[in-house]
């Protein structure tokens, strides 16, 4: 005769491991923290017909505007800015330098500035790229990248035109073309003029 009954079956307990919760409470940790971020981030970005945001920026050495060593955006209104973001290890930015610096020659005695702000980059090879390229315009670093974040730029280059009264009249945020360039300029220098 086969005993019928079954022995109950237990199950083992698994004991708590400390590395899984301190790895799930990281995990959790992080995504209400990028959520936050996500939630509280209610600035845009900058667009055309918007006032420019202002900023203070330091000029490198060689690269001043008006003798100046540092200045606000606030401080050129009156004057058509062409902000251009770049870096030395952009590619795409190496090849509208000379576009750039050509432009700025053109227009530069009539109430034009150009302005570039070396995102992310070491101040010597942003120094290299300006003297490569013969870049004479005023030129300043984007220190902790405060100004590329008040402009939610999503990369390397990026240029907002900015008229004399201190709007955003248009944003390019892809390489320029001489076309884009000057059309833009010359129709700001007629409707600001």
């Amino acid at each position: 005769m086969t005993d019928s009954t079954v022995e109950p079956t237990t199950k083992a307990r698994v004991p708590l491991r400390w590395g899984n919760i301190l790895l799930w409470t990281a995990v959790i940790g992080l995504l209400a923290l990028v959520g936050w971020g996500l939630i509280n981030n209610t600035k845009p970005r900058p667009e055309a017909g918007q006032v420019a945001p202002d900023f203070e920026l330091t000029f490198y050495d060689g690269y001043e505007w008006e003798s100046l060593s540092q200045t606000s955006l606030a401080d050129m209104r009156g004057n058509i800015v062409v902000l251009n973001f770049w870096a030395s290890w952009c590619t795409p930015c190496r090849l509208e330098a000379d576009l750039l610096e050509n432009a700025w020659q053109k227009y530069r005695d009539q109430g034009v500035i150009f302005l570039g702000v070396a995102y992310a980059d070491a101040e010597p090879k942003s120094l290299a790229f300006l003297e490569e390229f013969s870049i004479s315009y005023p030129n300043a670093p984007d220190l902790r990248s405060a100004i590329s974040a008040d402009y939610e730029i999503t990369g390397v280059p990026e240029t907002f035109f900015i008229d004399r009264e201190g709007n955003i009249a248009y944003v390019q945020i892809v390489p320029l073309d001489q076309g884009t360039l000057e059309g833009t300029i010359d129709q700001l220098l007629s409707t600001d003029g």
